[in-house]
């Protein structure tokens, strides 16, 4: 199969609601990100994020989003806190960190099980929603009224994919690019003791029909679209 079928078929699952595996870059992360459309999610996709992925679970959105809802990425809120002396630091890989609040919907037991996680995370792609169809108004008053914090569920920022290029970035363009709205959800894949290598990913994908892409793949469809 071809780069461009590989992201074509990443699309056609993607809006079905299906999982599709992102590798970065190897000078990057160099890892393996499982991701699926948060409009789309249940709490057997979060089970299977768990399971099958294993990394940390997080909701992402874009920085129109997170403006309209009035949150800032949690270095930023680290800094006016007078934490400066560690936020200001970066990975190894460079960039600031995209990580924002952690939150739980009220309407959740604990907010960590499956069902409690799909929950929250259902209720914040309702708010991005609300957003994009315009009603910010709407969209503040839900997601201070219905969330509380810090929860279980980590939202991430994501910068402009031509600025920053991690699995934020990559995981929101490919929702951009499949039409759909700035709402996902992923986590990275591991294997014992160590992120899973991209070999064993591509069989991963192979044995249970998922689409994996690359971050290179992914820019050179956005950019052959745009131009």
């Amino acid at each position: 199969m071809s780069a461009v079928d590989d992201v074509e078929k990443a699309i056609r699952d993607f809006k079905k609601g299906k999982p599709v595996l992102i590798y970065d870059w190897p000078t990057r992360e160099g890892e393996v990100d499982m991701v699926y459309y948060a409009g789309l999610i249940d709490h057997r996709k979060i089970y299977k994020l768990r399971t099958k992925a294993g990394g940390l679970l997080c909701f992402a959105t874009n920085e129109n989003i997170a403006k309209s809802l009035g949150i800032s990425l949690m270095s930023d809120l680290l800094e006016r806190l007078g934490y400066k002396e560690l936020s200001v630091k970066k990975a190894s890989y460079g960039g600031k960190s995209p990580f924002s609040l952690w939150v739980n919907s009220v309407h959740v037991r604990t907010g960590i099980s499956d069902i409690d996680r799909a929950m929250t995370i259902s209720q914040l792609h309702k708010v991005t929603s609300l957003v994009v169809k315009g009603d910010t108004e709407q969209a503040r008053k839900m997601f201070y009224s219905d969330f509380y914090a810090p929860g279980h569920v980590p939202i991430l920022i994501a910068k402009d994919i031509g600025v920053r290029k991690g699995h934020t970035e990559l995981a929101i363009a490919l929702a951009i690019l499949s039409g759909l709205e700035p709402s996902v959800v992923f986590a990275e894949m591991l294997d014992y003791g160590h992120s899973l290598s991209l070999e064993k990913a591509k069989k991963f994908a192979e044995n249970h029909d998922l689409a994996l892409i690359t971050g290179k793949e992914l820019l050179e469809t956005i950019t052959k679209v745009d131009s």
